[in-house]
């Protein structure tokens, strides 16, 4: 069992250290955060190791207990075979002479101590031997545990020395992004919630912008800003000096502030494993607040035909007939990937022919795309992510020159005039009219509950 777990341990530091070095000569925040979702998959695969070992001691407990159980049973059955072996002898003695039976009765008498000891000796060398098994199984178990916590320490902190490393080019102006974490909030928050980026310039304009019109929208609202990547509001304080409160800080803030209504507002696309997060950090501080959480951007069908109608409109000015027109998306394991699967379809519904929607993590794949468009008779191509923000993933996975893997160099590679639009949807207006639309039916519900 022992080897088996040291096994898994050194595959799970072998998938992290190739990683890291995967990332070499790419520098931006959700190249390291892939690194960290990696490290995250490791800890959890090698927890899920743990817990398996502990089940199969509690498995190995029940059949050692029911191994004692057999044999109590069978220690029973020989005594009661003892017992009636025993009333045969006194049968057979009487009408013996005194000193017979009593030799009789004597040796009935041993038979039935030794069968009962015997019981017991075996009953105590059973119970012992599972008692060693589930000593020896619990300290393989704390074992794995310590080794996936120094694998996880370790993958995290070279990590962020590769991003510290690597980062040689300028993201713009960190000062000028209002990172919304003051004090002073009144009784009513609206804490917008964001994965966050590193890139100064693009989360000014996407997330801050969402910010702005959400501020703007509500003015009796105190606007607070809190990410869920803490490896990027890390790497943001170290370069820039500049701290981002995560959602944990940012609800203690409100705490703090004696905040009583408190409206969430997810920027994420879609309802992932980062809103069902949201949802159990949120529900920690149900009693310390009235907490209304709003929706995530597409949420509904009429939340997919005005982006749908959005994205169309975002690359008309490319729309010439000669020209493949293809949104870059993240992508997820989770259910809400199909997301993307759904707008395409709108896409081709609706008779927007050359729009495309791949994913970087995910399907439809880049491959899949170079599919669907290899025999359309497109010369040229053009590239937009549709994520909230234009960060590593746009400019290094889909824009960058260098790596020959990116999307515009394969692209280019196939053949096709590629250009990249490197602007996140947070930048577009309606988009941003979108989220306070979503955010003013949370509002409604928490001044209903007012009145």
């Amino acid at each position: 069992m022992k080897r088996n777990i040291l096994k898994t341990l050194l595959t799970l530091t072998t998938a992290a250290a190739m990683v890291l070095g995967g990332t070499a000569g790419v520098m931006a925040e959700e190249a390291v955060e892939a690194t960290a979702e990696a490290a995250e998959e490791a800890a959890d695969a090698a927890e899920n190791a743990a817990e398996d070992v502990k089940e199969a001691a509690a498995d190995a407990a029940e059949d050692a207990q029911a191994g004692i159980e057999d044999v109590k049973s069978a220690a029973q059955s020989a005594v009661e075979k003892a017992k009636a072996a025993i009333e045969g002898a006194r049968a057979a003695a009487e009408g013996k002479t005194d000193e017979v039976s009593e030799a009789v009765e004597g040796a009935a008498d041993e038979a039935q101590e030794a069968v009962e000891g015997a019981a017991d000796e075996a009953k105590e060398a059973v119970e012992g031997a599972a008692e060693a098994a589930g000593e020896a199984v619990e300290g393989t178990a704390e074992a794995a545990a310590e080794a996936v916590d120094e694998i996880k320490e370790n993958v995290e902190a070279a990590a962020e020395e590769a991003l510290d490393d690597e980062e040689n080019y300028d993201t713009g102006d960190a000062s000028l992004d209002d990172i919304r974490n003051q004090d002073e909030i009144g009784e009513n928050e609206m804490l917008v919630v964001s994965f966050g980026t590193s890139f100064n310039d693009s989360r000014r304009l996407t997330i801050g912008a969402i910010e702005g019109a959400l501020a703007e929208a509500f003015p009796d609202w105190s606007v607070r800003r809190a990410f869920t990547a803490q490896t990027i509001i890390d790497h943001i304080e170290k370069r820039d000096g500049l701290h981002i409160d995560n959602v944990t800080e940012a609800l203690e803030r409100a705490v703090a502030n004696g905040v009583k209504k408190l409206v969430v507002v997810p920027t994420h696309l879609m309802a992932g494993l980062e809103y069902d997060e949201l949802e159990e950090t949120l529900a920690e501080y149900a009693d310390a607040m009235d907490i209304y959480l709003g929706v995530n951007l597409l949420n509904t069908d009429e939340d997919f035909a005005a982006v749908e109608q959005i994205l169309v409109d975002a690359l008309a000015e490319y729309d010439d007939g000669e020209t493949a027109l293809i949104y870059m998306g993240h992508g997820t394991e989770a259910e809400s990937n199909a997301v993307y699967a759904k707008m395409q379809s709108l896409f081709t519904a609706d008779g927007h022919d050359n729009y495309y929607v791949g994913t970087v993590e995910a399907e439809p794949s880049l491959d899949d795309i170079l599919g669907l468009i290899a025999d359309k008779g497109y010369t040229k191509a053009v590239l937009r992510p549709m994520m909230v923000v234009a960060g590593d993933h746009a400019n290094n996975d889909m824009a960058s020159l260098d790596d020959p893997e990116s999307w515009y160099s394969v692209l280019t590679d196939a053949g096709y005039d590629v250009t990249c639009v490197l602007e996140g949807l947070g930048q577009i207006p309606e988009i941003q009219q979108l989220y306070v639309a979503h955010t003013q039916e949370a509002v409604d519900v928490a001044l209903a509950d007012a009145e």
